[in-house]
């Protein structure tokens, strides 16, 4: 009998922690990986890039569209059921401006039917976007601005994100903590004021990477070595 709920149990394990690594040495896997587009489409192209790579020769290439229907990304909903944890080696060919973009979009019921929490740019800063009230994190104050970072171009970045089951978020650039990207259940923050206005707990059923943008900016973003997990694996894994 106990051998029986052993084996239950770890027949589980999978979907209680989920781990998703991916290069793509062996290819787009366009079924594990297919395009996404909320709301609408127009223009935006993913293809697999094999001259541009952080590792090994493969890459997967956005060519991210200007306006507001510029949307285009490629993802997976292999999601830990808890606390998730995000690696990705990301590289941009142009800067984020002041206007509002995104590169990495998740599906969110916890705000409601088709609503995403976002990660992309505005201010020339990385930031979060909750799209129920248009929340970001950090505030788009002086202040908030100075405490994320821009995204460097023509270069690998490894950045990372937390998301936890109490509404932890935290965000990792080249293995720094952005002190703007971070906001804890009861801890007072005074760059995520407009963040911690609102209880609700994310609760994503996919991570999405590409671009979004919402006015004229376009970009060519390349992602590689993903990994989604439960734990937080770091650059070096």
């Amino acid at each position: 009998m106990f051998r029986r709920a052993s084996l239950f149990a770890l027949a589980l394990l999978p979907f209680a922690f989920a781990q998703v690594s991916e290069d793509f040495e062996s290819g787009w896997d366009e079924s594990a990986w297919p395009t996404y587009a909320a709301d609408c489409d127009q223009g935006g192209v993913v293809t697999l890039d094999t001259s541009v790579a952080h590792s090994g020769s493969n890459s997967v290439r956005v060519d991210g569209a200007g306006g507001y229907c510029g949307h285009k990304f490629f993802g997976t909903t292999k999601v830990p059921s808890g606390d998730l944890y995000v690696r990705a080696w990301i590289k941009a060919s142009k800067a984020l401006t002041d206007a509002h973009v995104s590169f990495i979009t998740m599906p969110d019921p916890a705000q409601g039917s088709n609503k995403h929490l976002r990660i992309g740019g505005q201010s020339k800063i990385i930031m979060f976007n909750r799209e129920s009230d248009d929340a970001t994190l950090p505030d788009l104050s002086p202040q908030g601005i100075s405490a994320s970072k821009a995204l460097p171009t023509d270069a690998w970045q490894c950045f990372e994100y937390h998301l936890g089951t109490d509404g932890t978020v935290e965000t990792w650039l080249n293995g720094e903590a952005i002190d703007g990207l971070t906001a804890k259940s009861g801890v007072a923050n005074q760059n995520a004021g407009q963040w911690q206005r609102s209880s609700l707990v994310p609760k994503v059923t996919g991570v999405y990477f590409g671009w979004e943008s919402y006015g004229g900016d376009t970009n060519t973003f390349w992602y590689d070595d993903i990994v989604i997990d439960s734990a937080r694996v770091g650059c070096d894994e």
